[in-house]
């Protein structure tokens, strides 16, 4: 990073945060309206801050939040990623599945979807096809109110990862 927050200009901050929470831009927004101050000069405060405006928004706002996230192993199938979840995806192999892989992430995929209403997001940061297979596995079997909080857990982990990269 360039310069601290405090020392940006509006477009130069949401240029670096906007994109911090898949297509959501609304988080940063809501930070730099709600004032810089020092906590923001650190990927752990800015974390802090940003997962704030999380907690405070209302149920559909978080759930626009989850679903604006791409669903795992789609790279493959030439989905449309951000060039920051497509480096994710490829760095835990993902662009690598065998077929077999490749239609288990499939059908995993439409069946979370359609249990949850929502895609399946894992912060993959240090895992493998094989090892995001299984968590896959395990958290279909959640209830809707345990997968829905283990799901904006797992945004806030991605969030915190990407702020760890813009900090270095």
């Amino acid at each position: 990073m360039k310069m601290e927050p405090g020392e940006m200009d509006r477009t130069e901050f949401m240029e670096t945060f906007g994109p911090v929470f898949e297509h959501s831009a609304w988080i940063a927004e809501n930070v730099w309206n709600d004032g810089l101050d020092r906590r923001h000069d650190t990927a752990f405060g800015m974390h802090e801050v940003m997962c704030n405006e999380i907690r405070r928004a209302d149920t559909e706002e978080k759930l626009a939040l989850l679903r604006a996230h791409p669903e795992l192993g789609c790279a493959l199938a030439g989905d449309e990623l951000t060039k920051t979840s497509r480096g994710e995806q490829n760095r835990s192999g993902l662009d690598q599945c065998s077929t077999e892989e490749f239609a288990e992430f499939q059908r995993l995929n439409q069946a979370y979807r359609e249990k949850f209403g929502f895609p399946f997001i894992l912060a993959i940061k240090g895992f493998q096809r094989k090892q995001i297979l299984e968590m896959f596995r395990t958290r279909l079997e959640h209830s809707p109110e345990e997968e829905f909080q283990a799901a904006l857990a797992q945004v806030m982990k991605i969030g915190l990862f990407r702020l760890q990269d813009i900090y270095k």
